[in-house]
């Protein structure tokens, strides 16, 4: 539990560094942890006799993230067509099995898709040059570096649209995680999914949903000025998201037979692991944003 603890402070401290600057970094990392979770995802379906079409499946989603970083949509369905072409065409050209290529094609989808959400909501109100990202972050390196503490500060007073709603992305993901594991731990009698997730709880689940309730509304109203009614939803919708998340990795693991995803990081597993929610997050929200009309 400790080495948990301490691996959360020190990936909360990453991802507030990574979320504020923005720009080159947040995509960069963006693309590094999809491409993890790639690795991850096609060596526990590898234990369970199933191999993916590694390389290209890698390729594909370092183009449509790249294409996502641009703001540009329409090659992201384009990138995503062309990389199933090619994916399938294998069945003819390799060893690979139809099914094979079909499991390659969904694990890029359900990776590579939340990533792009994510990049996207980022960036929701930018216009995205990519030679000026690199100098305005060479800019903020350099103050940093000259400036220490002040500059510290002055970077995590910056708060912009896709910052603020990225933190509370994050923050209700981080919440519904959380209150289910508590609740349930403490009062959880009734099981959720008893033959994917044995340990989750029926109470844990209302606790999630309340707690991430909860949590939308201070960091989304309170701090961020969102109304408080949509704060609510958000929260309430993100809970239930959230846990359809947990529940989708957790059946992935039960039929390919391993415990965690990985090991990258200590105490929680792999990339995979953490961000099962957020992969289902991730795209509710950023479409539950345009549909409310909250930019």
């Amino acid at each position: 539990m400790i080495l948990r603890i301490i691996t959360g402070i020190i990936g909360i401290v990453i991802a507030a560094i990574v979320i504020q600057f923005g720009g080159v970094p947040f995509a960069v990392f963006a693309a590094l942890l999809s491409l993890i979770a790639w690795h991850e995802y096609s060596a526990a379906f590898y234990k369970a006799g199933v191999s993916t079409a590694y390389i290209f499946g890698a390729l594909n989603l370092i183009l449509i993230l790249c294409c996502a970083y641009l703001g540009n949509i329409e090659e992201i369905f384009a990138v995503l067509t062309l990389g199933m072409l090619a994916i399938f065409l294998l069945t003819v050209l390799w060893s690979l099995n139809p099914s094979e290529a079909g499991i390659s094609i969904a694990g890029v989808f359900y990776i590579g898709l939340p990533f792009v959400h994510l990049i996207l909501l980022r960036f929701l109100t930018e216009e995205r040059d990519p030679f000026e990202a690199f100098k305005v972050l060479s800019d903020d390196v350099n103050n940093l570096m000259a400036g220490g503490v002040e500059q510290v500060g002055q970077l995590f007073s910056n708060i912009d649209l896709g910052c603020a709603l990225i933190w509370i992305l994050f923050a209700c993901t981080w919440a519904s995680d959380t209150f289910a594991y508590f609740v349930g731990s403490a009062i959880g009698s009734h099981k959720l999914a008893p033959s994917i997730s044995p340990n989750k709880t029926v109470e844990g689940f209302l606790g999630s949903i309340f707690g991430t309730t909860l949590t939308g509304v201070v960091v989304g109203h309170f701090l961020f000025g969102f109304p408080l009614i949509h704060m609510a939803a958000a929260g309430c919708l993100l809970a239930i998201v959230a846990t359809l998340g947990d529940l989708v990795e957790s059946a992935i693991k039960r039929f390919t037979g391993i415990k965690d995803s990985g090991f990258i990081i200590p105490g929680h597993g792999g990339v995979l692991d953490r961000f099962d929610s957020i992969f289902f997050t991730a795209p509710v929200f950023y479409y539950y944003v345009l549909a409310t009309g909250l930019i």
